[in-house]
C-alpha cells in the first residue's frame, strides 16, 4: 500500500497536478494618466479611489490653504508606485498605511512611492498634508477653472472638466468616483458652502469648522468649496437637507434668490420625467463673480453664475443644473467624448419645465432648433475644444426628443426611468445607452444615432 500511495504521488507530481507555489506579484507605476482619449493626462491609473476625506484650514487675507486629505483607495495592479493630482500645492508628508512614504511633485502630478509595493486587489489609505497659495488652472475648454479669490474674505473652487487638483490631491478624472467628506476651518463671520449633509458648525478661538459630507459617489469635477459672506437658508424637503445660497452681494429677495427658492418643485417635476431624486440633500448656490460666467452641476448642490439672474428669475438654468443630478452626477461619463449623453439630457429637462409651466413646448423648442441649426457640428465626437458647443447642448437636446418621438412616450420615460436607476452611482458610455434604447424600442437605433449624433447634415424626423 505505502509502494501504490507514493507512485501516485510520484505520477501527480510529474504530470503537474501538484499545487504550484504562488507567483510572486510583479510591481510597477500605476500610469500618470486615465487614458481618456480627449485628456489622456487627467486622472490616474493602477488604483481605484473609495473616498476622500479633508480636513482643512484656510485664511482668506492671504489666501493660504493647509491641511490634510485621507484617501482610501484599492490597487487595480500591482503597484510600485501611483500617481495623484496635484496643482500649485505642495506635500510636506505623505503615509501610506501608517508608513512614511516617498514623495515627489512633477508637474501637476504628486508621484508617491510606498514604503512596500501594493499588491493588486488590496485596500490601502493614503494621508498627504499638504498646503500653499491655491490659484486656477487653465484648459482647453472653459479656460480658468479650479481655485479663485472671490472678494477679500472668500474662494470659489469649481470647473469642467478639471479643478479638484487645485485644492486637494485627487484621482482627477469622472470615472473614479468616490465619497467625499470636508471639514474646513475659517475666522468666524465667514461661510464654507460644499457638497452634500451639512454638519454641525465648531466654533474656537475666533474660528469656525464647518462640516459637509457626501455619501454617494461622486466624481472629482463635481466638488466645490464656496467661502465668503453668504445668507444661507437651510430647510428639508422630502426629508432631505435643502441648502441654498446667496452672496450678501445680491439682495435677498432677487431673482436669483426667488429662482432657488423654487429648487424643491424643480426637483419635484423632474422626478415625475426621470425617476427618483438620486442623492441625500438638494440646495444650490449663487456666487456674484464676474469671472464664472456659467453654472456648474456640482454634486447635490448645484453652484450658478448671477450672471443667468441678471434679466430677471431664470428657473429654466435651475432646471438644468437639476436635471445634471440624474444625468453627469448619478449617471457618469466614462470618457469627456459622451458628454452629450449629460448636456443633452440636461438642455432637454430645460424644454420639459418650460412646456410643464405654460411657456414653449419641447416640440416648439425642438423646431426652432432644428430649423436653424448648422448641422456640420456633431456632438457624438466634439473634440475637446468643442465638449461645451452648441452641438452638445442643442443638437443633444434635439437627438433625446427625436428618440422619444421615434420610441413613443411610454417606451422613451420608461428607457429613461430604467436608466437612471440601472446606472446609479455608476459611469456609462454611448454604447450602451444606444444598447439600451434599441432594448426598449424593441429594434436596432443604431443608424438613428449615427445620424443624430454623427452626421453632417439634417436627419430626417
Amino acid at each position: 500500500m505505502r509502494r501504490r500511495a507514493y507512485a501516485l504521488v510520484l505520477l501527480l507530481v510529474l504530470s503537474g497536478c501538484a499545487e504550484k507555489p504562488a507567483a510572486k506579484p510583479v510591481f510597477a507605476p500605476g500610469a500618470a494618466g486615465a487614458g481618456d482619449p480627449y485628456f489622456p493626462k487627467y486622472g490616474n491609473g493602477g488604483y481605484d479611489v473609495a473616498g476622500y476625506d479633508l480636513n482643512l484650514r484656510y485664511e482668506p487675507g492671504t489666501n493660504r490653504l493647509d491641511g490634510t486629505a485621507t484617501i482610501t483607495a484599492t490597487a487595480t495592479q500591482d503597484l510600485s508606485r501611483f500617481n495623484l493630482d496635484l496643482s500649485g500645492l505642495a506635500a510636506s508628508a505623505v503615509t501610506v498605511d501608517g508608513a512614511a512614504a516617498t514623495s515627489a511633485a512633477e508637474g501637476a502630478e504628486l508621484v508617491i512611492t510606498p514604503a512596500a509595493g501594493l499588491v493588486r486587489g488590496r485596500p490601502f489609505t493614503v494621508v498627504v498634508t499638504y498646503g500653499g497659495t491655491p490659484g486656477p488652472i487653465e484648459n482647453e475648454t472653459l479656460g480658468t477653472s479650479g481655485w479663485l479669490r472671490s472678494g477679500k474674505n472668500g474662494a470659489i473652487a469649481l470647473g469642467q472638466p478639471e479643478s479638484a487638483s487645485t485644492w486637494f490631491p485627487v484621482n482627477d478624472h469622472p470615472a473614479d468616483k468616490a465619497t467625499f467628506t470636508l471639514a474646513m476651518s475659517v475666522p468666524d463671520g465667514v461661510e464654507v458652502l460644499s457638497n452634500g449633509v451639512p454638519g454641525e458648525h465648531e466654533t474656537a478661538g475666533g474660528r469656525t469648522t464647518w462640516r459637509w459630507t457626501e455619501d454617494s459617489p461622486m466624481a472629482s469635477y463635481l466638488s466645490t468649496v464656496v467661502i465668503g459672506q453668504y445668507r444661507i437658508t437651510s430647510g428639508t424637503h422630502k426629508g432631505r437637507p435643502m441648502v441654498t445660497a446667496i452672496p450678501e452681494s445680491l439682495p435677498a429677495d432677487g431673482p436669483a434668490a426667488k429662482s432657488l427658492a423654487r429648487t424643491g418643485e424643480i426637483t419635484d417635476f423632474l422626478e415625475t420625467q426621470f425617476g427618483p431624486y438620486p442623492f441625500q440633500a438638494n440646495g444650490g448656490v449663487v456666487v456674484d463673480e464676474d469671472q464664472i460666467r456659467y453654472a456648474l452641476e456640482t454634486q447635490s448642490r448645484p453652484v450658478y453664475g448671477n450672471t443667468f439672474f441678471l434679466s430677471g428669475e431664470n428657473t429654466g438654468v435651475v432646471a438644468h443644473e437639476l436635471a445634471h443630478q440624474w444625468f453627469g452626477d448619478s449617471v457618469a461619463l466614462t470618457r469627456w467624448q459622451d458628454i452629450w449623453l449629460n448636456e443633452g439630457f440636461a438642455t432637454y429637462a430645460e424644454w420639459l419645465w418650460s412646456e410643464h409651466i405654460g411657456e414653449d413646448t419641447a416640440q416648439e423648442l425642438f423646431d426652432l432648433r432644428y430649423k436653424a441649426f448648422d448641422w456640420s457640428e456633431t456632438p457624438g465626437d466634439p473634440t475637446p475644444q468643442r465638449l461645451f458647443g452648441d452641438a452638445v447642448y442643442q443638437r443633444g437636446g434635439m437627438t433625446v426628443h427625436a428618440l422619444r418621438k421615434t420610441m413613443g412616450d411610454e417606451a422613451f420615460f420608461t428607457l429613461v426611468k430604467d436608466w437612471t436607476a440601472t446606472h446609479r452611482d455608476g459611469n456609462v458610455t454611448t454604447a450602451q445607452f444606444i444598447t439600451a434604447a434599441s432594448a426598449a424600442a424593441g429594434k436596432p437605433l443604431d443608424s438613428f444615432f449615427e445620424a443624430w449624433l454623427n452626421g453632417t447634415t439634417r436627419p430626417a424626423i
